[in-house]
């Protein structure tokens, strides 16, 4: 916050007031006189009373007053003073004070300034008839004519992630990964980072992203260990038949470990150490999903997991006790399938929806 000037009497030293534009930047200036008029003001900012100069005057307990060509200044009530060329003014008020501002226009910067409103408060313009609007700083509001328009700062937002079951709270809208892992106590470096989003197929993480909170259905971050081997790197997966572009550019964004294998007439999707939700009595499994040949135009239809999943708490889940062998290995198979109200629409539905399905279904065992 900016220092003001203060005045004192009997000093026998000039006294010094500060003046600014409609931008608010400040500069001092000493007068021969303790009782300036608003046109001495004006003349001292480098105005003349052809340029109508409008002087308004800011006190130390933060009310304005505009000040006529012949009317004094008490400079014990406050010693800066904004002047500007004006035809006329704008009746504007900030949390309640009103001031007649002399400009058809003013910025968020300088409305937080004008009502000494700390930067993590949010500012919002409050219109009859309209949605409240959030004004930031670089904002540029047309005053509207005829009324007043009306500046509230509010308590700061809070924004809150969780973080593998750590429950983190941030005053800004969006948050580093790094720092998010960071202050859930976790390393960055040594996860999988996951994102889940209502609705929307697990996303994967880099460190380097950045969340945006204000998400709609965002609910959490989850975290599976990065692969701990012996040295020898993992063969290259098989990419047996393409699939769609969008299909294959989601994969990869995913960074799990993906192949696509036409075993014995069958065209499996295989994606590795795909992370099931807490709840199940293993953090990851190997997920298949079979792709018909004239996919996209035959749907997708339900999915596989190997090793089989089981909810820790014990209890069957519905519709999984029939294995298929893929490629030697026994699958389990989760009979999901899609309702009448949501049928397969080979224009929009492919690989990434009906993983957001699979998604849902696998966290629906363990209500999460």
């Amino acid at each position: 916050m900016t220092t003001e000037t203060t005045h004192q009497h009997g000093s026998g030293r000039k006294p010094t007031v500060e003046i600014a534009g409609l931008d608010l930047a400040f500069r001092s200036f000493e007068l021969d006189t303790e009782t300036p008029t608003g046109g001495k003001i004006a003349r001292v900012a480098g105005f003349d009373s052809a340029q109508r100069p409008y002087v308004l005057q800011w006190m130390h307990d933060g009310d304005f007053e505009g000040l006529r060509v012949l009317e004094e200044a008490d400079l014990d009530k406050g010693a800066r003073f904004i002047v500007a060329e004006s035809d006329g003014t704008n009746r504007i008020a900030i949390n309640g004070n009103e001031l007649d501002w002399p400009a058809d226009a003013v910025s968020g910067e300088v409305v937080r300034k004008l009502g000494r409103i700390p930067s993590e408060r949010p500012i919002f313009l409050e219109r009859v008839g309209e949605a409240d609007r959030m004004v930031e700083d670089a904002d540029i509001i047309k005053i509207a004519k005829g009324g007043i328009e009306e500046f509230k700062s509010r308590e700061p937002q809070v924004w809150k992630l969780n973080v593998q079951g750590k429950r983190l709270e941030s005053r800004t809208p969006t948050i580093a990964v790094v720092d998010a892992l960071t202050r859930a106590g976790f390393d960055p470096n040594a996860w999988i980072i996951i994102l889940k989003v209502e609705g929307q197929p697990k996303r994967q993480l880099a460190v380097g992203d950045v969340i945006d909170l204000r998400t709609p259905g965002i609910e959490k971050v989850r975290l599976t260990a990065k692969d701990v081997n012996n040295g020898e790197s993992r063969p290259l997966p098989r990419r047996d038949f393409p699939l769609l572009e969008v299909d294959e550019s989601f994969l990869d964004g995913l960074g799990l470990p993906w192949e696509t294998k036409a075993v014995d007439g069958p065209r499996w999707l295989i994606i590795h150490d795909y992370p099931v939700p807490v709840g199940y009595t293993i953090s990851t499994t190997t997920l298949a999903l079979l792709v018909p040949p004239n996919y996209p135009q035959a749907q997708i239809d339900m999915f596989y997991a190997y090793p089989a999943l089981a909810k820790a708490v014990g209890g069957v889940i519905p519709a999984t006790k029939t294995t298929k062998p893929i490629d030697g290995l026994p699958f389990q198979r989760w009979s999901r399938h899609r309702g009448p109200g949501s049928p397969w629409n080979p224009q929009q539905d492919n690989v990434v929806t009906h993983l957001a399905l699979v998604e849902s279904a696998i966290a629906k065992e363990v209500d999460q």
